[in-house]
């Protein structure tokens, strides 16, 4: 490997965790629940302010409603940063040129810089070389094995989320740092759940903001799902072990427990987070049967840490990929897959109720590569 390449992979995986956030403002004002509130302020979880994110935005064009694109041109847009790096640099290297070492590794750079990681960027670079030396070789094809060898990496990570109704209630405990939007994952399930026409209960376990627990009310009240919480600052260990008592007294199908938001490199709070676990085996020892670790997409490599160390703590089941939105590094999903083969169950491109999609190896993969299906 070349120097250049070495001092490439020493800035991406040297790179700082998160700045701890900003702590909310004590007399930050509450919102309150309206029916016409729109999805965009439910999306502002785990942000300092959340309150004043939470008020309903003025509604635009209510005569003429936009027509809602497809699912797939959805996360086409959201991977849209990625997939604009990888094509742009596949053409850059590929367009009049022959394939040799040089280009090879060009590839890989580019490859490993759309976060995709070192063992996904040699295999793609390792099948192209295969009886393609001193020949051109076009960028459709290029783009072609980027899809298929991503589509590899992936498919053994996109799994369901499976509910099992032989556990009443099926707690699933949603855990991440802040702004990865775990409260607005956890509306769009239990809307989810709720039109599968299961009963679903809401614990607002991060009692230390206000308007998190303002917000997951709403999700409530939108879902038809009962919340329990508590006041401001009450114990989020003792609030989840009185809603899974109260689940199984009301025969609730699936239990959905919010978690305040963990920086990784805090101990202290990630120990408060073992502490809500120890809780919910205390009084379940098979739960939680699910816990979600929301991955901002934003993030980068920040997330590989994060999938190692909620892994520990909390013992992480699957994760949702939050917030492609055009800004997103997706490309890390791929890199993450590779190493901890974790399941993948859902993928989150936009603020709507419907913008929360079970994860596709096949769909994803070839948005990444810029393919038409």
């Amino acid at each position: 490997m070349s120097e250049k390449k070495r001092g490439l992979l020493g800035r991406l995986f040297g790179a700082k965790e998160d700045a701890p956030a900003p702590a909310p403002a004590g007399d930050e004002a509450e919102a309150t629940a309206a029916p016409e509130v729109e999805a965009t302020a439910l999306e502002q979880d785990d942000q300092p302010g959340e309150a004043a994110a939470m008020v309903p935005s003025p509604r635009q064009d209510e005569g003429a409603p936009q027509p809602k694109q497809s699912w797939l041109k959805r996360l086409r847009s959201g991977l849209s940063r990625s997939s604009s790096a990888l094509t742009g640099g596949i053409s850059a290297i590929f367009t009049k040129r022959k394939l040799d070492a040089d280009t090879l590794e060009e590839l890989e750079d580019i490859l490993i810089q759309a976060d995709l990681g070192v063992e996904t960027a040699m295999a793609i670079t390792g099948r192209l070389a295969q009886g393609r030396y001193d020949k051109e070789i076009s960028v459709e094809d290029v783009r072609t094995i980027l899809a298929e060898e991503v589509e590899k990496v992936l498919e053994p990570t996109a799994r369901p989320l499976e509910i099992d109704l032989a556990k009443k209630p099926h707690v699933i405990l949603v855990v991440g740092v802040n702004g990865t939007g775990k409260t607005t994952t956890i509306g769009k399930l239990s809307a989810k759940f709720a039109a599968e026409g299961r009963k679903v209960m809401l614990a607002a376990g991060d009692t230390f903001r206000a308007a998190a627990v303002e917000q997951l009310k709403i999700w409530g009240a939108r879902t038809g799902a009962e919340v329990i919480a508590r006041d401001t600052g009450a114990d989020a260990a003792g609030l989840v072990f009185d809603a899974m008592k109260e689940a199984a007294d009301k025969g609730v199908d699936v239990l959905l427990i919010d978690t305040a938001g963990r920086l990784q490199n805090r101990a202290e709070l990630m120990a408060e987070l073992e502490k809500v676990v120890r809780v919910i085996r205390k009084y379940d020892a098979e739960a939680p049967h699910s816990v979600l670790l929301t991955l901002d997409a934003t993030t980068g490599q920040n997330a590989m840490n994060q999938v190692e160390i909620f892994g520990k703590t909390a013992g992480v089941t699957g994760l949702v990929m939050t917030k492609l939105d055009g800004t997103a590094r997706g490309g890390i999903l791929v890199a993450i897959a590779a190493r901890h083969k974790m399941p993948v169950h859902f993928i989150g491109v936009g603020e709507g109720v419907d913008d929360l999609e079970p994860f596709t190896a096949r769909d994803f993969a070839r948005a990444i590569a810029e393919i038409d299906a």
